[in-house]
């Protein structure tokens, strides 16, 4: 058949090219433009709500330490971890918190991030009594979603990076769960810039997750904190 002759003629190969490129230009201008607004969105859940010192943080009866690997791949120290402890242990011996609670990843018999940043705050002198652990914080959404069906909570301050708090913020005022939350030191150098850069696509998921109302892995049943005893945490 000829193209020609029925008024069709195919693209050249130039210019299919050209509007191969064409579109993938606007696609990646849709991305990025995706990652910008979800970006704005997510900080301006932090505004007048994120602190840089325990005294400037209202009391509240729970804070939340938002969990992380104690170490990096390479085997160094994770100082994202280690600045989230040394916050949470200065916001409770500040008394602007009456007890932790500990999010984080416990998805193998040989991985306990919760219990390890348990014992990290006990050394720096915060009373076993006064923490709970919460095994199943895979994600921050999976943390904000249990800390109100699991740990019956209505309000928290959340304790990590500025970043990560603003995130955890905007998931919070979503789920209906009143949150501040204290800023712990950020990290510098090449393990912050990556950190940062996943950050700008963990915040299009968040946003994702709450336009989709996305639940957590797990549910479980109810831990009163203050009425069940340390240890018995989900």
């Amino acid at each position: 058949m000829n193209s020609k002759k029925n008024g069709f003629e195919p693209l050249r190969p130039k210019r299919k090219r050209r509007w191969i490129l064409v579109a993938l230009a606007v696609c990646a201008g849709l991305g990025l433009a995706a990652v910008l607004i979800c970006d704005r969105v997510v900080t301006r859940a932090g505004r007048d709500a994120c602190f840089a010192t325990p005294d400037q943080v209202p009391h509240c009866r729970v804070g939340i330490v938002l969990g992380a690997a104690p170490n990096m791949t390479d085997g160094h120290v994770n100082l994202f971890c280690r600045n989230r402890i040394d916050a949470a242990a200065a916001l409770q011996k500040a008394g602007r918190v009456d007890y932790l609670l500990i999010s984080g990843d416990n998805g193998r018999k040989d991985y306990d991030e919760p219990t390890w940043i348990r014992d990290e705050l006990i050394r720096r002198g915060v009373p076993a009594s006064r923490i709970y652990r919460d095994y199943a914080g895979f994600r921050t959404l999976d943390t904000v979603i249990r800390a109100r069906t699991v740990f019956g909570l209505d309000e928290c301050v959340f304790i990590s990076q500025r970043f990560h708090n603003e995130r955890a913020l905007y998931l919070a005022r979503h789920h209906g769960l009143r949150a501040w939350a204290l800023d712990a030191a950020d990290v510098a150098g090449r393990d912050g810039m990556r950190t940062r850069l996943r950050e700008k696509l963990a915040r299009v998921a968040a946003v994702l997750d709450a336009v989709f109302n996305r639940g957590p892995k797990f549910q479980g049943p109810p831990v009163h904190i203050g009425a069940t005893r340390a240890g018995q945490e989900m």
